[in-house]
């Protein structure tokens, strides 16, 4: 019986490193998944019941992107200086600080306040955002796919835990002699917390100083990496394929958080339970991570130009559902709300694939940072208006503003000319 040939000592130790940094990342990331799912089920009703008006609901989930993008630039130029870690790091821990003060803005009653930790908030996103690209650092161009959307995976577990913890952490409010929306929050500040200590703990080595290492030791010129997030936009506008990355990741988030946010509203407008609606939403979430290890083989196989295509074509079936859906609950919305998630899930894991396969080494924290700035800015832009698109004219109204979004992702991926080279690009042969 013969056997293939041994891997070789140092291409194995790679691997195991590649393995321990993944693992390490999941872990941070399902704990950083709680956070995020649990607050953004309750965001726009706690915003819609401190402000007094369904006008404003929109605007605490709009402040949570807008934070996430705000974060996004120091996050960058400290990843450029001292690794992925203390970024990461950095995020997690303003996001609890924020959750602190969400959970004193319901008790108190100030939307101010509400604001303002909304914005802090949103460093969770930026770091969950940002550790999809620390898993691609030392990951080869042919699997960069399948490690990114490993990581996006693992926010399954605690996206989709968070939103159901809205009905038992009522009890837990009421118990502390808080209203009920900030419950969800209480579960958002331990994961945070925990997710910290697991960055600064076991992401060891760090993905992006090694990846540095490394390419030292193959001999390769030593570059300055660059963290500054207005040279990474320079960057990426130079490349059409970094430039179609970037429009597929910032337009289907804006479409993403635009209905996620008023879904909410939409469905306790028609009386639904709390809990169904926390429902609804953890199955939105579900379709945002639970099939990225498929996006990001199909992104390998078949080039992140061909699956941020698909994804816009989900988007597109996902906002024509929610159109059509009645107010409250029901089917309709249900399979709307799951397509706009995996429509989202394509255009994520595709878009940064290919921004990262077009942009040099030394490049990429820089135009990575841009690209999750433009991302929050684009969502943000589109949260910003939902409520009062919503309050004048419709949740549908909302929806088809949102498919025009989609549409224009499709577009471009349609008209991009992409190079045969790169699996990450085309896919492989």
């Amino acid at each position: 019986m013969t056997t293939g040939p041994a891997p070789h000592p140092a291409a194995a130790e790679r691997e195991r490193t590649q393995g321990r940094v993944v693992g390490s990342l999941v872990a941070s990331q399902v704990l950083g998944g709680v956070g995020v799912g649990a607050g953004a089920t309750v965001g726009a009703l706690l915003a819609e019941q401190v402000s007094g008006s369904a006008r404003y609901a929109g605007l605490g989930g709009t402040f949570q992107v807008l934070g996430a993008a705000l974060v996004a630039v120091p996050m960058a130029r400290l990843m450029a200086a001292r690794g992925r870690r203390p970024g990461l790091a950095l995020g997690y821990g303003l996001a609890a600080v924020g959750a602190v003060g969400l959970v004193t803005a319901g008790a108190i009653g100030s939307f101010t306040l509400l604001l303002v930790s909304s914005v802090l908030f949103g460093g969770a996103v930026a770091s969950n955002s940002q550790s999809r690209f620390a898993a691609v650092d030392l990951a080869t161009p042919e699997r960069r796919g399948r490690q990114l959307s490993l990581v996006v995976w693992a926010t399954t577990i605690g996206s989709v835990l968070g939103p159901n913890l809205v009905g038992p952490s009522a009890p837990v409010a009421r118990a502390l002699g808080l209203p009920a929306l900030v419950g969800p929050f209480l579960f958002s500040l331990a994961g945070l917390v925990l997710a910290v200590g697991v960055v600064l703990l076991t992401l060891r080595p760090d993905p992006l100083l090694e990846a540095r290492r490394r390419r030292l030791d193959d001999g390769e010129e030593d570059e300055a990496t660059h963290g500054s997030v207005l040279r990474g936009l320079r960057v990426v506008a130079q490349r059409p394929v970094a430039r179609l990355g970037l429009l597929a990741l910032a337009l289907g988030h804006a479409v993403m958080v635009s209905v996620m946010v008023m879904t909410p509203l939409h469905m306790a407008h028609g009386h639904a339970e709390l809990r169904v609606i926390g429902f609804v939403i953890s199955i939105h979430i579900l379709g945002m991570f639970a099939f990225a290890p498929l996006t990001g083989m199909a992104t390998d196989r078949f080039g992140g130009r061909a699956v941020s295509l698909t994804g816009a074509g989900i988007l597109a079936a996902a906002t024509l559902l929610a159109a059509a859906s009645p107010t409250g609950s029901s089917t309709t919305l249900l399979v709307g709300l799951f397509l706009l998630g995996l429509g989202w899930s394509c255009t994520l894991v595709a878009g940064s694939a290919l921004l990262t396969s077009a942009v040099p080494a030394a490049e990429r924290p820089g135009a990575q940072g841009a690209a999750d700035v433009l991302m929050g800015l684009a969502a943000g832009g589109g949260g910003a208006v939902a409520g009062v698109v919503v309050e004048r004219a419709g949740f549908a109204a909302l929806s088809y503003t949102s498919l025009a979004f989609a549409v224009a992702i499709g577009l471009a991926a349609l008209v991009t000319r992409v190079p045969a080279e790169d699996p990450a690009t085309v896919g492989r042969r």
